[in-house]
């Protein structure tokens, strides 16, 4: 096989890592203390989470020393849960929050923890490779609205569309 070509498998294979412009992971971070169940509070769309409610993400270690993944939404047009089960794993260094995530085989995509409450761990602000993913997770399916209104001006600033935001129905 011609080099370029095995390059380009390469290049292929490693999936979409990095962060957007303006977006910088957290340092201090504590991959334990992240580890268990979070609710997602906000989001901008996406296919694999079109019409779903009430979406949870809880992170468990495996034990090749990276994170098992299991997402959970509930899918109000086919009035069914649906669950996807993915691995992540440290990109830079443990106290980064960097992670990279994959629900496909060996394709991995960005999971950019870019501000946190870094005392509790209550709630986080997450970004993909670019600006079309944006995630706010919290502990508690509801949140005050002084801390969403923080995120949605963060994100803002940071170039996300969030007039494209979805909130997130928790309730059952």
């Amino acid at each position: 096989m011609p080099r370029f070509l095995i390059v380009i498998f390469l290049i292929f294979l490693s999936g979409c890592l990095g962060y957007p412009e303006n977006v910088s992971p957290v340092t201090g971070f504590e991959l334990e203390r992240y580890l268990g169940k979070w609710y997602e509070i906000a989001r901008l769309d996406h296919s694999f989470e079109r019409g779903l409610e009430r979406v949870t993400a809880e992170y468990a270690l495996r034990d090749d020393g990276g994170v098992r993944v299991i997402n959970r939404g509930y899918d109000i047009r086919q009035d069914r849960w649906k669950t996807a089960e993915g691995r992540a794993y440290i990109v830079e260094s443990s106290d980064i929050g960097y992670l990279k995530v994959s629900f496909f085989g060996p394709f991995y995509g960005s999971y950019v923890v870019f501000e946190l409450d870094q005392k509790d761990y209550r709630y986080a602000f997450v970004s993909g490779p670019d600006r079309s993913y944006l995630w706010l997770l919290s502990r508690t399916p509801a949140i005050d609205a002084a801390l969403l209104n923080r995120f949605v001006e963060t994100a803002r600033q940071k170039g996300f569309e969030t007039e494209q935001l979805i909130y997130v129905n928790q309730k059952p």
